[in-house]
């Protein structure tokens, strides 16, 4: 597996920071001003927007130290657009993959929308782009483009957040008002996927609720405007810690997306279910590809999210097995790797 330049990847974090000080410089006027409000045990924070009609957004949890530190920054923070966009065209110029455009301002839609910031999660093909720049690889050359973008949100959340994002029908359509809903086949009334004349799809997806009764029917999500999602298993594992990373959109994107161990992981599990060959080799492919980096850059991370799945059960055992046996020798051996590394280390730590 090759490997960006660790000039690209800095210039990748850099981005990522300034993005991350952009989203609030951007979201939340300089007369406004946070706070912080407790709900069940836990405090979050909210801007309360200054003028007659006060009103207040949520932020995110106290706990999360980069929200905490750039809501301490905010008076100071500039917005530095044009420099962003200098940084993302010369990582796109170095090798690293941008995004079709419509794909890209669907993403720049939601998250101006308040997606992300209501804890939403992006994933499928492309939150695997917003890896490269995290763990410097190098994908030039294969197959990255997609004719979907997938959102995920846990149910949870979306019922008990406080705030919705506006209708996702309205956010789709100012990007390209040929977008609909499509009815669901197990409810009309109901809409989990969105499409334009073009035939991109965007997914609105959900963990399965634990039993048998909430699989494949849509949940209505209170966040996202009331929309539907479709229920998935295995995608509470996928979701759960996502991280930070940048679409390189424009002056890029701030996005969230599944933790990359957690990503690689997935896929395996997803790709022994598939019956589309075609989908199923496309999982294997990126699951390889971020084994390699994982490897070298996060192996512990990597062993405990392999063996998290691994203890969640049997079936979840046998989805593992297979989709392992469908890694080359190297990457079956990125995996015994890690977690042999692991238990040597965790062994170390019992005998001190």
């Amino acid at each position: 597996m090759a490997f960006i330049g660790l000039a690209s990847q800095t210039t990748f974090a850099e981005l990522l920071q300034r993005c991350l000080d952009a989203e609030i410089d951007e979201e939340f006027s300089e007369d406004g001003y946070f706070k912080k409000r407790r709900r069940e045990r836990r405090y979050y924070w909210y801007f309360r927007s200054a003028g007659r009609q006060k009103s207040e957004r949520y932020v995110g949890p106290v706990t999360d130290k980069s929200i905490s530190d750039r809501v301490k920054r905010f008076a100071d923070l500039k917005s530095d657009f044009r420099e962003r966009q200098s940084l993302v065209r010369g990582l796109v110029a170095s090798g690293l993959p941008e995004p079709d455009p419509l794909s890209g301002r669907i993403v720049e839609a939601m998250w101006r929308a308040g997606f992300f910031r209501l804890r939403g999660v992006l994933v499928g093909t492309l939150a695997f782009q917003c890896y490269v720049g995290v763990l410097g690889l190098d994908v030039r050359g294969r197959p990255l483009q997609t004719q979907d973008a997938d959102f995920a949100q846990f149910w949870g959340i979306s019922q008990n957040i406080g705030e919705s994002m506006p209708p996702i029908l309205d956010v789709l359509c100012s990007v390209d008002a040929t977008f609909s809903p499509v009815p669901h086949l197990d409810d009309p009334l109901v809409s989990v996927r969105y499409r334009n004349a073009q035939r991109y799809a965007v997914d609105l997806l959900v963990p399965n609720r634990g039993s048998d009764e909430h699989q494949g029917r849509p949940a209505r999500m209170k966040a996202l405007g009331g929309a539907g999602a479709q229920p998935l298993r295995h995608l509470d594992f996928l979701i759960h810690l996502p991280e930070r990373s940048v679409l390189l959109h424009k002056a890029g994107v701030p996005v969230t997306v599944p933790r990359a161990e957690r990503f690689a992981v997935h896929k395996l599990i997803v790709a022994a279910s598939r019956t589309d060959q075609l989908k199923s080799s496309k999982d294997v492919q990126q699951a390889e590809t971020l084994l390699a980096a994982l490897r070298r850059q996060r192996p512990l991370e990597l062993a405990d999210a392999w063996r998290e799945a691994w203890e969640t059960g049997p079936r979840w055992r046998e989805k593992m097995d297979a989709g392992r046996e469908r890694l080359s020798d190297d990457g079956r051996a990125a995996i015994d790797d890690v977690l042999a590394r692991s238990k040597i280390r965790r062994s170390g730590r019992r005998n001190r």
